[in-house]
């Protein structure tokens, strides 16, 4: 049965990029990754992850709110049915070796970003 298990991660989109990771960094001692995420093991699989993106990135449309939200899923074709169920169409997938993905818009307007991670996390 597909379910939530976590909060994924939170991206946030921002002008200067670099000034927010290095408050984080110096204010409350978080680490960064030099992909650009700060990550947080997750108690049961994958990882949470605070991530900003550049202002004029366009991986949060067709949403125009300034962050997204990622949760961390079980069976995510499962999730799917449910959300479709509900009148949620996603509004794209995609497998890759970490992970499988999908989106939707909530009512709010904001993009979920639903991630079910495959095999072994890299935290």
């Amino acid at each position: 049965m597909g379910k939530v298990l976590g909060l994924g991660g939170i991206f946030v989109k921002m002008a200067e990029l670099e000034d927010w990771r290095a408050w984080y960094a110096r204010v409350l001692g978080v680490k960064f990754e030099d992909f650009g995420s700060a990550l947080f093991a997750h108690p049961k699989t994958g990882f949470t992850q605070l991530a900003p993106f550049a202002a004029d990135t366009d991986y949060f449309a067709p949403s125009t709110a300034p962050f997204m939200i990622n949760l961390i899923v079980e069976d995510i074709d499962a999730v799917l049915v449910r959300a479709a169920a509900a009148g949620a169409a996603p509004l794209g997938r995609q497998d890759e070796s970490y992970g499988r993905f999908a989106w939707l818009i909530d009512p709010a307007g904001i993009k979920v970003e639903l991630w079910e991670p495959l095999g072994p996390t890299p935290v």
